[in-house]
């Protein structure tokens, strides 16, 4: 095995970039070649037809089914003249994957045996019934009850991908409960949609709609395929179990924004090329802070499109990765010591007049605007602080949050000292002094330096899970393998309902006799107070910091199977209820499915760790103790006593070290494994998630400790598993 290691190392060296070049001159020449967008839509559709399409899209009429028969056969067309010949729905089910069943174009003509033709009718295209009982359902859906539903969403085009047109959908149950992460998206957009368009009235008559934008950056690590494939760790779990820390890591600096790789700079030009050709806009490239870490950015775009887009770019990473001889690690912490990989989520609100809700204005109305919104996300935020840690927790990005630059698992949101003032000055003014109205009826703020202080951006803060940065809110605690629809679903619908509770205190307050502008102003003045205890600006790693939150009743828990319960409690239910996103049924299943998915990742990793502790570690350590006590053997054969106990003493402490290290070990592991029995005798999901969490993961570290001790004692040309130095700097 060790030759395999050091066979992979060479191999690995030798590795040249390939050879890419552009599919055009301009990007914008290919851009979407693959994709039935709007204007592929208009030459393969009927003005008539493509209408209403545009109208179930911008506005949310439903579709006809004779409409969908148009569609159909136009998008058929199309596809068979991009190579297609098979189609798929390509859906979201909780796995935090995609899931997609192909079948063929081709149908009888008449009776069976006399013929094929290719067909694809409006239903095909609408609905597909695929095994609901196969996918994760936590009880909504026993094992014989197959039935479940996808159906089209054209709000996201269709694309061919191979010889396949991929169409995105929803998935239910036969009984209507959502089974998916697209289906609530889809819904909660629609609701922050209608209560942020409802409050921007007050601004605004003439707004219609109001649109949810989402941005991700997407970290990554890439890791050699010799390399990974004699990593067992890596190939089951994604992350390295065992492995001492390189004497070099990321102190120096010298990896962020350094000269990317010439492979994997051909691997990223490769990516980028495939992911123009299905219409997703990248932007960004650049080197990480770790070692082998590397980033990726798109255009900011519609959330639930640009979360399409990045499960697309997900799997165009992992397929072109192979083709570089890379393997592609998106697991939130596959290196102890070093950055982990997040995917923050920048999140923001505008409208269909083209105003950006959270981004400041010139005047002091177009700022009260801002700073309603800005105020509402923050309630909405404190009073679901638990909720949002939830969305976006993993057993994954659980070793990731709070350690190396990731924010901690604490919600608080980061402003900058220059807005945090204004909210603070604003929450002590009185409202004398703080409204005044002249002849326009145009509203002032008696603050007169808010537009130009407004109009400056904040810091940045590293270590604020949920932080303004201009214009937008950045959700830096999501996690790079994460399906970004988690945290909107919870985010959206939580600012949904606070937008729906802001609009019933202000037109109260409007019908008690008070202005529009004085019954504004006077609940966000309420607001900013209660929500102070989210607002947080400092450094989120200090002790100081967790003592602070749980002072100010933020959510303070770290155990992954008790964070879970904040999707059940009753303030969470009935905020789902009222937007109208997931009923109880839905919420108390999915929480099922979370901590089953929860143990069966502990469970698998406790299973890898003890067969690389008896089947790799322990027989390695043995034979290299095994070398010592011969050489110790025979310096007593050549030495007179007093001579060998001096020449020997140190191969005599190594001895000891490793009979020591070693007993710890095969005792941590049985002690493991008997945990894990015990555990899986549990029948609750809750119960087993938390016997894994408590009594199993525990062992992980204290076993990794000696392992990784070992490791730095056994000679170089045993040890059978490629080392940090090798995963992180060969490149």
């Amino acid at each position: 095995m060790s030759s395999l290691r050091f066979k992979a190392v060479e191999e690995a060296y030798k590795k040249k970039a390939l050879c890419v070049e552009a599919p055009g001159v301009l990007t914008s020449d290919y851009f979407g070649k693959y994709v039935f967008n709007r204007a592929t839509m208009a030459k393969y559709l009927s003005k008539e037809t493509l209408n209403y399409v545009q109208d179930a899209v911008d506005n949310g009429v439903a579709l006809q089914r004779g409409i969908a028969d148009h569609v159909a056969a136009g998008m058929k067309r199309w596809a068979m003249e991009k190579g297609a010949t098979h189609y798929t729905h390509w859906f979201q089910p909780l796995t935090d994957g995609t899931a997609e069943k192909h079948d063929s174009f081709i149908d009888y003509i008449g009776a069976p045996g006399e013929g094929i033709i290719e067909d694809f009718s409006g239903k095909l295209l609408a609905q597909q019934e695929p095994d609901a009982s196969s996918f994760p359902s936590g009880g909504i859906r026993s094992t014989f009850e197959a039935r479940g539903y996808t159906a089209w969403d054209p709000s996201s085009p269709a694309f061919v991908m191979d010889d396949t047109l991929v169409i995105p959908t929803i998935f239910i149950s036969y009984t209507g409960e959502s089974l998916d992460l697209k289906a609530p998206l889809l819904k909660a957009l629609s609701a922050v949609d209608k209560a942020a368009t409802a409050v921007c009235k007050y601004f605004d008559p003439t707004v219609k709609k109001v649109v949810c934008y989402l941005g991700w950056e997407q970290e990554y690590f890439l890791v050699d395929e010799g390399l990974y494939a004699t990593r067992p760790d890596l190939a089951l779990t994604g992350r390295t179990l065992l492995g001492h820390e390189s004497a070099k890591n990321q102190q120096l600096e010298d990896h962020y924004f350094g000269a990317v790789p010439s492979r994997v700079a051909a691997y990223m030009k490769d990516l980028e090329f495939e992911a123009y050709k299905y219409g997703i806009p990248l932007k960004t490239r650049h080197n990480e802070v770790a070692p082998n870490q590397f980033e990726l950015a798109p255009i900011f775009g519609e959330a639930n499109l640009s979360n399409d887009q990045n499960l697309l770019i997900m799997s165009l990473m992992k397929k072109i990765a192979r083709r570089h001889s890379f393997r592609l690690l998106l697991h939130e912490k596959p290196f102890a010591g070093v950055n982990g990989s997040g995917k923050h989520n920048n999140w923001s609100l505008g409208t269909n007049t083209g105003v950006g809700l959270l981004t400041p204005g010139k005047t002091p109305e177009e700022n009260l605007q801002f700073i309603t919104f800005l105020v509402n996300i923050l309630m909405a935020v404190y009073k679901h602080n638990g909720l949002l840690k939830a969305s976006i927790m993993t057993a994954n990005n659980a070793h990731r949050l709070g350690a190396n630059e990731a924010p901690p698992a604490i919600v608080s949101a980061f402003l900058g000292s220059q807005i945090t003032a204004v909210l603070d000055k604003l929450g002590k003014s009185t409202s004398d002094e703080a409204i005044v109205m002249d002849d326009k009826k145009i509203l002032k703020l008696g603050i007169p330096h808010i537009p130009e202080v407004l109009l400056d951006n904040t810091d940045r803060n590293r270590t604020s899970p949920f932080a303004f940065t201009g214009n937008r809110f950045e959700f830096r605690a999501v996690g790079s393998s994460a399906n970004c629809s988690s945290a909107l679903i919870a985010l959206n619908s939580a600012v949904a309902a606070q937008l729906e509770d802001f609009k019933v205190a202000v037109d109260g307050k409007i019908a008690a006799g008070a202005t529009k502008e004085k019954a504004i102003f006077e609940v966000i003045k309420e607001y900013i107070k209660i929500s102070k205890p989210i607002r947080f600006d400092g450094n989120g790693y200090s002790d100081a910091w967790k003592e602070e939150a749980a002072k100010r009743g933020l959510d303070c828990e770290t155990s992954v199977p008790e964070i879970y319960k904040a999707y059940t409690t009753p303030e969470s239910i009935a905020m789902f209820k009222k937007v109208g996103v997931l009923s109880e049924k839905e919420l108390h299943a999915r929480n099922e499915v979370k901590w089953e998915t929860y143990t069966k990742k502990i469970q698998i990793e406790a299973r890898v760790l003890g067969d690389l502790c008896m089947n790799h570690i322990i027989p390695v350590v043995t034979k290299y103790q095994s070398l010592l006590l011969d050489n110790v053997s025979k310096i007593y054969g050549i030495y007179p006593a007093d001579k060998a106990e001096e020449l020997s003493s140190m191969n005599k402490s190594l001895i000891e070290e490793i009979s020591t290290r070693i007993c710890k070990i095969k005792n941590n592991v049985d002690a493991m494994v008997e945990a894990r029995k015990i555990a899986n005798k549990i029948e609750h999901e809750y119960d087993k998630a938390k016997a894994y969490h408590d009594e199993v993961f525990p062992y992980f570290d204290k076993i990794r400790y000696d392992v990784d001790k070992l490791e730095m004692i056994v000679d170089n040309q045993m040890w059978t598993l490629p080392k940090y130095r090798e995963l992180l700097f060969i490149r």
